[in-house]
């Protein structure tokens, strides 16, 4: 009993979502002694979606292994390449296979719409005195996830909240900040190396939403835009909402043209889109890349600079920091200024 108690703190005692996952994996390892224990995460859209390996532990491995959250998702495992997570996932049941070895899938708390699996391979069956011990522990887990999800979530829109950004920006901005492996992931993303960008999104004339309106339909608007986001952007890609109708997004990409594209889509699917009630609204979008030296504020207020320039200069556009810059449109000291309205 006393080892499950140690167990059990120390899988409370981090907020860190990574390693959460480790721990509980290694948690299981030690408390079950079976040949591997993995939590697998579903990403992609519907209808493609993939595997994506969040924390493998062998029995005699020191340290745990899991895809990189840059991954193509186009080179990840299809769901039906593996039919028993699979029918663990959508039927949200336990499942199990008599080997060897023996194989038995939980399914795994769902988190802001991305489901997983909980796998063990053992050399014998487990008894319900261990699958008991399983479920309680994912019980732990998952009451711990929703903790974490009322700390670092905007409780309207459910995506990641300000301090998360002021907190996670390095990590973000570095990558997963491991030693590159001796032999090259597949897996990892290709071509030339990648860069991070980091975007600001802000709604036109949202003030005139909640006026004519009211503010539950102007909510209603900003929940519907933070949909339009994650259907928008990759799952790798970390979207933020900053308080009102002002939106962060930072995410990989080779180069400011890839960039550019990606925030013009969103901009573009915003415009098409029939809110109720509201019908069109339209965003301004500035962004820029993220450089080695940024502090989380540095970066933002650059990325907030094109923000303005947009609204200043017709709005319903992608407006580049580096690219104002170039064309002598703005200085590299450019800060807010004047009494322009800009909702």
């Amino acid at each position: 009993m006393s080892e499950l108690v140690d167990h059990l703190a120390e899988l409370t005692g981090f907020r860190d979502r990574d390693r959460l996952d480790v721990t509980l994996v290694g948690a299981l390892r030690d408390l079950l002694a079976p040949l591997s224990v993995a939590m697998w995460g579903c990403v992609g859209e519907p209808g493609q979606q993939r595997w994506i390996k969040r924390a493998l532990l062998g029995c005699e491995d020191v340290a745990a292994s899991s895809d990189s959250v840059w991954a193509e998702v186009e080179s990840l495992p299809e769901l039906s390449s593996h039919p028993l997570r699979q029918t663990c996932l959508l039927q949200q049941r336990f499942v199990t296979f008599p080997g060897p070895p023996v194989v038995s899938l939980f399914p795994l708390p769902t988190e802001m719409g991305m489901g997983g699996v909980l796998e063990i391979e053992s050399k014998t069956l487990l008894d319900e005195d261990a699958q008991r011990l399983v479920r309680s522990v994912l019980r732990i887990y998952r009451n711990f996830q929703a903790l974490l999800d009322y700390s670092e979530r905007d409780t309207l829109t459910g995506l990641l909240n300000r301090k998360t950004f002021d907190e996670s920006f390095l990590k973000v901005a570095l990558g997963p900040g491991a030693p590159a492996p001796a032999e090259p992931d597949p897996r990892r993303l290709r071509g030339p190396p990648h860069q991070v960008y980091l975007g600001v999104i802000d709604i036109d004339h949202f003030k005139l939403v909640n006026d004519r309106f009211g503010h539950l339909i102007g909510d209603e608007v900003l929940l519907l835009l933070s949909r339009l986001m994650r259907s928008t952007f990759r799952f790798s890609d970390r979207l933020y909402r900053f308080g009102g109708e002002e939106f962060v997004v930072m995410m990989r990409c080779a180069n400011g043209d890839d960039a550019l594209r990606a925030f013009e889509r969103l901009r573009a699917n915003t415009q098409r889109y029939l809110f109720p009630q509201v019908g069109n609204i339209t965003v301004s979008v500035g962004f820029t890349q993220v450089q080695p030296t940024d502090t989380p504020n540095a970066a933002f207020q650059r990325a907030d600079t094109a923000v303005y320039y947009a609204k200043e200069h017709g709005r319903n556009q992608v407006r580049s920091h580096a690219i104002l810059i170039e064309e002598g449109a703005i200085q590299s000291d450019h800060s807010k200024t004047g009494d322009i309205e800009l909702f």
